[in-house]
């Protein structure tokens, strides 16, 4: 027999009640696990006090279909400052002429990108996925948004194994050929998921736009450390437009902006409104909003405190035994630190080992994974990365430790529930957030209305 009780004016299924007490039970564990855990997944960030107070605003109840000023609905008089206000702050942190920051996701500014420069059947030439392209600029075979999507014809960039770049040489001779072809890349995509150093944008701008192209960079990993001037300048690399989602070395809330000039403004609006959004979730709007304020103001001591942290996890790593890619030039000169885990194990299965002694990342694929047969279940690799331990107050000394801790697992094959009880006991000492100017809460602390 169901038990009806009675809340008020309404008569409510017991059921319904457990379930409603549920969610927030998995709430505060989740949030109990973070606080306890090293949280190194390079596409993640922790978003301060005040950006969680902004996204979990009224805004987040309305409508606003359309550009500033010219709304399809009305009950925008403040959501229009607001998102001006926003503008303004993205084009002071990036000196950019145009922002549009309605995209909701950097995918979806990679789709509005792909619709204001591109027709499907055209060709896009970015990074393929094991040498650090992102599902977005994927072929269509691959369910990928450039190919399934917005029917994109897909060309890879020859790609330096060595280097962790862009061959540019080599590109230069495939773009010729493509073009000789009638294959002539309507984009030129640089960016990635895995992004070790910055792109030969300037190297290559001129080639691509010579054959008729547009040069797009995705700076979904890298915004932050753009905004920071750590990771080069796009814009004035050659870049027509820039896109980027939020929330990752840019420690906002999960929505995307596109980056650009002036010239191309009115094609990027019509690509993202009708294009690819209709409301654009204000809540997480004014959510950006706070965030740009804080990376002005504490945005390039953040980002030269993640590249350090991120050199010396690297190093740590290689200290450990464990191979990290990109020893020649110093392992990294961004976030993210890529190593190749098969001497121990593949990435997939350490990855499991890892999370049971808290430490979070993530299995990767690497650039000559395929050739050996590995896939994306359980690839050759692990991905790390150094903005969320950064902005929990981490310096070079702690990225030492972190080495050690997941050297103990993955080299030493220690027991996850042991390493786990010192990794709790490490993280005990990290629970406010750097960086920005509300800090009386914790990191991740699940916060409830009163």
């Amino acid at each position: 027999m169901v038990q009806i009780i009675v809340c008020s004016d309404l008569v409510l299924d017991h059921s319904a009640l457990e379930s409603y007490d549920r969610v927030f039970d998995l709430l505060e564990e989740h949030h109990r696990w973070f606080r306890e855990s090293l949280p190194l997944i390079a596409s993640e960030n922790v978003s301060s006090p005040a950006v969680r107070e902004a996204v979990a605003s009224d805004l987040g109840h309305r409508y606003a279909e359309g550009w500033v000023g010219e709304r399809v609905y009305a009950g925008n008089v403040y959501v229009d400052q607001i998102e001006q206000l926003c503008i303004d702050l993205m084009k002071s942190l990036f000196d950019a002429e145009f922002v549009d920051v309605r995209p909701i996701s950097g995918v979806t500014a990679n789709l509005a990108v792909y619709t204001a420069f591109s027709d499907p059947g055209d060709t896009l030439m970015c990074l393929s996925i094991p040498t650090g392209g992102h599902i977005s600029m994927a072929k269509k075979r691959l369910g990928g948004t450039a190919g399934a999507v917005h029917g994109l014809k897909v060309e890879y960039f020859p790609f330096d194994e060595e280097e962790m770049n862009i061959d540019v040489d080599e590109a230069k001779k495939k773009i010729s050929q493509l073009s000789k072809d009638g294959k002539a890349p309507k984009i030129g995509m640089f960016g990635a998921s895995v992004f070790l150093r910055p792109h030969p944008v300037k190297e290559l701008a001129e080639t691509i736009k010579s054959v008729g192209g547009t040069v797009v960079y995705d700076a979904a990993h890298v915004a932050g450390l753009i905004a920071g001037g750590v990771f080069g300048d796009p814009l004035r690399d050659g870049a027509d437009a820039v896109t980027l989602s939020t929330h990752k070395t840019l420690f906002g809330p999960q929505r995307g902006a596109i980056l650009s000039w002036e010239k191309h403004a009115e094609q990027i609006k019509r690509g993202v409104f009708p294009g690819v959004t209709s409301n654009h979730h204000l809540h997480t709007l004014a959510g950006l909003a706070v965030a740009a304020t804080e990376m002005l103001a504490f945005g390039e001591q953040y980002v030269t405190h993640v590249v350090r942290n991120a050199k010396a996890l690297a190093s740590g790593l290689h200290d450990e035994g464990v191979d990290v890619l990109g020893e020649a030039f110093g392992f990294t000169e961004s976030h993210t630190v890529i190593a190749d885990v098969t001497k121990y194990g593949l990435g997939g299965d350490l990855e499991k080992k890892l999370e049971q002694a808290n430490i979070i990342l993530n299995r990767n694929l690497l650039p000559y994974d395929l050739r050996h047969d590995r896939h994306f279940t359980n690839p050759g690799g692990i991905r790390l990365g150094s903005l969320e331990v950064t902005r929990l107050g981490m310096k070079e000394d702690d990225m030492k430790e972190i080495a050690r801790l997941i050297g103990r697992v993955i080299v030493k094959g220690e027991n996850p529930a042991k390493v786990r009880e010192d990794v709790k006991e490490f993280r005990s000492d990290f629970q406010k957030i750097h960086y920005c100017f509300d800090t009386a809460k914790l990191a991740h602390e699940f916060l409830r209305f009163e």
